[in-house]
């Protein structure tokens, strides 16, 4: 699917995961419902269209590009107390709030918003270290001992292999717990939200005339990499205004 359907199919299981009964309680239990998982190319703007929605919902959106965690960062520091059991005092360890959890509660302290998106970009790029904690996250939504809030909806994303050397694949184990949603460029999309965005009109001219420039990647050459992606033309087009 291209990106706008993608967004779409995002934006509706958003809906659903978030929609309440009579009695206040989400219809799906959170325990059912399952982490998106947005595979596609980089740069076609998958963190855009995470904006883009929630904005049209109304909701919080936290977003992290996984990589730039460490282990302690996401999970917690480990730290000492001390526990009575049966009538001994035992050094029990502990663990701060990670860091992504606590993030999550400022954002809700801030705005005021309890429902929202928490958004993890590179999810397929996390180190060995970091993988346990990956899959215990999308399983139960818990960072640590720490459970994202309570109505707080888990979308990932990740790139194909071809287009990054630390990718690992996903198992049948972790690939049952998410909603997988795949997404390839498309010119004729982009080019409505290029209008939108106000994309130098020179480059809109251009990709019309060679609609088949507009994303490309070349990775034959291991020393010599080219390539071409949505967002390198939007970056191109800030310096033409410019």
């Amino acid at each position: 699917m291209n990106i706008r359907q993608a967004k779409n199919e995002i934006k509706h299981t958003v809906e659903a995961y978030l929609k309440k009964d009579e009695a206040g309680d989400y219809e799906i239990p959170e325990i059912r419902q399952r982490p998106v998982l947005l595979m596609g190319p980089p740069g076609i703007g998958k963190t855009q269209i995470m904006e883009q929605i929630a904005r049209e919902l109304g909701v919080g959106l936290v977003a992290y590009t996984i990589t730039h965690h460490t282990r302690q960062s996401a999970v917690g520091l480990p730290f000492i107390r001390e526990e009575e059991f049966a009538g001994k005092t035992y050094s029990v360890t502990e663990y701060t709030m990670s860091e992504i959890v606590a993030t999550l509660y400022d954002t809700i302290e801030a705005t005021g918003i309890k429902e929202g998106i928490l958004f993890l970009d590179e999810i397929n790029c996390v180190s060995e270290s970091l993988a346990p904690a990956m899959l215990q996250f999308l399983q139960y939504k818990v960072f640590g001992l720490h459970q994202v809030p309570a109505g707080w909806v888990v979308v990932t994303a990740g790139n194909p292999p071809e287009f990054n050397k630390s990718v690992s694949e996903f198992d049948i184990v972790t690939l049952d717990r998410v909603k997988r949603v795949e997404c390839q460029p498309d010119f004729d999309v982009w080019k409505e939200y290029a209008y939108y965005a106000g994309v130098h009109p020179a480059i809109i001219s251009y990709l019309e005339l060679h609609p088949d420039h507009y994303y490309m990647v070349d990775a034959s050459d291991k020393n010599n990499y080219r390539f071409v992606t949505a967002r390198g033309w939007e970056d191109l087009s800030e310096m033409m205004q410019l």
